[in-house]
Order: C-alpha cells, then structure tokens, then sequence
C-alpha cells in the first residue's frame, strides 16, 4: 500500500493547528477548534430529548450538514498545499490512495484511528473506528443507538469526491452512510458502511 498512515500522521502532528484566536488555515481551510464535549453534549441532549417518530429526521439532518461541511472542507484539503507536500508523493492508485490519505489526515487530527476494511471502487467502503471523540458521548448519559454523526457524514462526504456522479460541487450525496456498531453502545469498535444513495 502506497500511503503511509503513520508518515502523514507523524507530518501533519508537526504543523501548528491554530492561531492565538484558536483558528486555523492549515490545508486551505479556515476552522476554529473546539472542546470535543460541546459537540457531544449538544447532539446528546438533542437526540435524548428527541421523540420516537422525529429522532430518524434529527439523526439524517446532522448527518447531512456535516456531510455537506465535509465535503467542502475534504476538497480544499485535498487541494491544498500542505496535501500536495505530505500525501501526494505517496499516492499510486487515484483514487482509492485519496481517499487513504484523507482518513489518515483525520486520524492525525484527532477524529478518532480511522482504518479502511473495505474498499469497492464506486459501491462501497466500510470504515472501522476507534478512539474518535463521539464515542465518550455515553460518558453524558445512556445512548439507545449508534451515533457518531460526525464520522457518518465525514465517510460519505470523501466517497463523494472520490467517485462523484458528477462534477463538484454538484457530486454532494452521491454516497450515505449507515453506522452499524458504536462504542458509545458498548461494541468494540465503531462500523461504518457506506454506499450509494438513491438520488
């Protein structure tokens, strides 16, 4: 395998994240950080406080606005000047080595060790995760389901610009993703299979 997770995570630890107002403009993107336990007791006092017939809807709007920042966000990263001297060199394979070096970014930048199980060209990825910050949410309280919504968008948002139906921008839900196991319910690990929508 041509990308080295490791290397680039080594690299991208070396860069400075942010500034003195706590913003930063590393991979041609502006962000701000936050502490991880203000997304997590946002969304778990959301969907805790949600109704039998209305948690599906809230679970599929958070998913869809973070796939919707992910995937703008996952262009400019891989666009980048920072991605061009880190994960360039070690790409063989378009895209499938892309889409290798995006997740090993994320794991450098601390969204949990994310680890590719499977990879179909255009149909499938399957991702594992451990250590990724939504899965203290049951430190919060009990939580009746998987729900790392973060990664859910973040998986189906890189599928897009990988193997768009068309061009960016308009390639946005190409792909959807379903999490099948969550540590925050007790499993092991987190499980995240994605496919193709229906659009």
């Amino acid at each position: 395998m041509a990308i080295d997770q490791e290397k680039i995570v080594a690299a991208v630890s070396q860069i400075s994240l942010s500034n003195d107002e706590g913003l930063s403009t590393t991979f041609g993107i502006l962000v701000q950080q936050l502490p991880t336990d203000f997304w997590n007791t946002f969304v778990w006092k959301l969907i805790n406080n949600a109704t039998d017939d209305s948690i599906e809807t809230i679970e599929k709007s958070i998913i869809k606005a973070t796939q919707e920042q992910a995937y703008v966000t996952g262009y400019h990263l891989i666009v980048s000047k920072e991605w061009n001297e880190i994960v360039a060199p070690m790409i063989e394979r378009h895209p499938e080595d892309v889409i290798r070096g995006a997740f090993a970014i994320l794991t450098a930048w601390g969204w949990g060790k994310l680890e590719i199980i499977e990879l179909e060209p255009f149909t499938k990825l399957v991702v594992r995760a451990t250590d990724y910050y939504e899965s203290e949410m049951a430190k919060l309280g009990q939580v009746k389901r998987p729900c790392a919504y973060t990664l859910c968008g973040l998986c189906a948002a890189f599928m897009d610009l990988a193997y768009p139906r068309t061009h960016y921008p308009e390639a946005l839900g190409t792909y959807q993703c379903q999490q099948t196991k969550g540590i925050e319910v007790g499993d092991t690990y987190g499980e995240f299979i994605i496919t193709k929508a229906d659009v």
